[in-house]
């Protein structure tokens, strides 16, 4: 395949304009609010994001490479068909899910990262453990994405994936490094653009080559491979429920959604961005779905692919930047590259500041150094944005299947993390005893439970595995949920049973090493005046935020006297804690 200079200098434009908004983004970061609040404009801007921003940047950040190119590839495999394409739908519904139930608990509290809730009732040392997965799914995340943006421009212009995923992670990185959530919002509404008119654009030109069948036709009938409608087997039902909640459940707890929701001008417009967001998502499937469509409808031996097909040669994953390629004239594919790649750094660009918001609030400023001064902080945002941005280029690198390392990205935020939203945020009682042993309950059923995409061999084997052609134990059972569901009840049962314990009197107060139930006062726990700056929230948007003073369950967990303590300073606190 030759090298496209047109492709290239095309990709350059695109880059060149995507920096230019970032920059700009950045300057007004630069004039937005006090300068002893930078660290935090980096992180959720002015708290200003409006409806046209917000609902722009929440779609895009979703709708990423591995959004987009998994879908189509879904489509295309005769194995699955759209009907094992759960994405579109599963994330919008968990957009759905989260702007009902989650977005105005978290935004009228005004939190600055998803992981404050959990340190505030749980402890510091909670906190950190919590991170591990969410950082951990963002890099997963990123990771996909980037692997997606290295197959499309290998394809198209035939150039080394490795230097092309290392230049658009460099690209993404820059802008996100001096400009933060608001360079990452603004650039998301042009990229969302490019995506939206570069893929719609290249399907008609793509459904009408000669090598294409009416994809109505192929939809149900075997005319080169299997229908791409696709089908669920009766033994499978219970793999696709799986994943199913895996999606929707699972694409709540992520610090790239909660960063929008937290960044939104009210409550009220965090739950509408959410909703605008499930739409958008759904929208923007709708071209992928078409091209992998496209892909299952065409006679490959009449185009300049030749044979075999694309799922022989095992390329299923690049079937949407192949379709661009051999069925779109030259300069429509150079626009969809555009559009691909225009996902591809929307929604890296999410999942680097994400991670890095979570380490430099969370693990550095609340666990390690709460003195530390605002210059310090904007420091380490910057740093570790360089960091997970050159480990999440690393693993791209590495990536098989986009589709099932986005599947992982979300493992451990269904398993680990959203239980343990549900309780902070919505059972009243449970505390870190209980979170510790949910936590580790999920964690084992999930690894005992195997791994095919890491190669890792269950140890527990639920009813209806089998072994696959490469005698890898597949599980049928849907035991990630059964994994998420013990961790949610174990957290309940096992935080009353501590309280139960101490309170009684059965177990003395000197074993609550965790300062979980009995202590008065823990430096352990983070309070309202460490969490919470109330000038950036309008007071009747704050809910009451209030750290636990009394051994009852019914003073512990009712606020009383938050408004009371609305304008309490650092300082004060620190008088009480003395």
């Amino acid at each position: 395949m030759a090298f496209h200079v047109e492709g290239l200098v095309a990709i350059v434009v695109f880059y060149l304009a995507i920096l230019a908004v970032g920059i700009w983004a950045a300057w007004k970061t630069k004039n937005t609010g006090s300068e002893g609040d930078r660290s935090e404009a980096i992180i959720v801007g002015g708290r200003d994001i409006g409806l046209l921003v917000g609902g722009f940047t929440m779609t895009a950040t979703w709708v990423g490479g591995g959004y987009i190119n998994g879908t189509a590839e879904a489509v295309y495999v005769p194995d699955y068909g759209l009907a094992w394409a759960q994405a579109p739908i599963g994330y919008s519904l968990s957009l759905v899910l989260g702007g009902l139930f989650f977005a105005k608990p978290m935004r009228s509290k005004g939190y600055v990262t998803m992981l404050d809730p959990f340190q505030q009732l749980y402890g510091k040392r909670m906190g950190g453990l919590l991170f591990i997965p969410a950082l951990m799914g963002e890099m997963f995340w990123a990771a996909a994405i980037f692997s997606a943006l290295g197959a499309t421009i290998s394809v198209i212009i035939d150039i080394n994936v490795n230097i092309s995923v290392i230049i658009s992670a460099l690209i993404a990185t820059l802008y996100t490094l001096v400009g933060g959530v608001y360079s990452v919002a603004y650039t998301d509404v042009v990229q969302l653009f490019c995506i939206f008119l570069g893929l719609w654009i290249s399907v008609p030109f793509a459904m009408s080559h000669p090598a294409v069948t009416d994809i109505g036709l192929t939809a149900v009938h075997h005319v080169y491979q299997a229908p791409w409608l696709g089908s669920i087997n009766s033994l499978d039902i219970y793999t696709w429920l799986d994943n199913f909640f895996l999606l929707t459940l699972g694409g709540i707890p992520w610090q790239a959604y909660f960063q929008r929701v937290l960044s939104s001008s009210s409550s009220t417009y965090a739950q509408v961005l959410s909703f605008l967001a499930a739409f958008g998502c759904l929208v923007m499937a709708i071209p992928a779905v078409l091209i992998g469509a496209i892909g299952a409808s065409t006679a490959w031996n009449q185009t300049e692919y030749g044979v075999p097909d694309p799922k022989s040669k095992k390329e299923a994953d690049m079937i949407l930047p192949i379709v661009l390629q051999y069925l779109c004239p030259v300069y429509i594919s150079f626009f969809g590259l555009g559009a691909v790649s225009a996902a591809v750094m929307s929604s890296a660009d999410s999942s680097i500041l994400s991670a890095s918001s979570m380490f430099a609030r969370n693990i550095y400023q609340l666990a390690f150094r709460q003195n530390a001064s605002d210059r310090e902080i904007v420091w380490v945002i910057r740093i570790t944005v360089l960091l997970f941005g050159a480990s999440a280029t690393a693993m791209a690198l590495l990536a098989s299947s986009v589709y099932g390392l986005w599947y992982l990205s979300s493992d451990l935020i269904y398993i680990i993390i959203f239980p343990q939203l549900l309780c902070v945020l919505f059972i009243k009682g449970t505390n870190t005893y209980g979170a510790i042993a949910g936590y580790l309950f999920g964690l084992v059923l999930r690894i005992t439970g195997g791994e095919p995409y890491l190669y890792l061999q269950p140890l527990i084997f639920y009813p209806g595995w089998y072994q696959d052609d490469n005698n890898l134990y597949i599980q049928r059972f849907p035991f990630k949920t059964l994994a998420m569901l013990t961790s949610f009840f174990t957290n309940v049962i096992v935080s009353y049973l501590a309280k139960y314990l101490f309170e009684s009197g059965t177990l003395p107060p000197k074993l609550d090493f965790l300062d979980a139930v009995v202590a008065r006062y823990s430096r352990e726990h983070m309070d309202k005046a460490t969490l919470v700056k109330s000038d950036n929230i309008v007071l009747n948007e704050l809910a009451p935020v209030n750290p636990r003073h009394s051994l009852t369950l019914s003073s512990t967990f009712t606020n009383k006297e938050a408004f009371n303590y609305v304008d309490s300073s650092p300082e004060l606190s620190n008088t009480e804690d003395n």
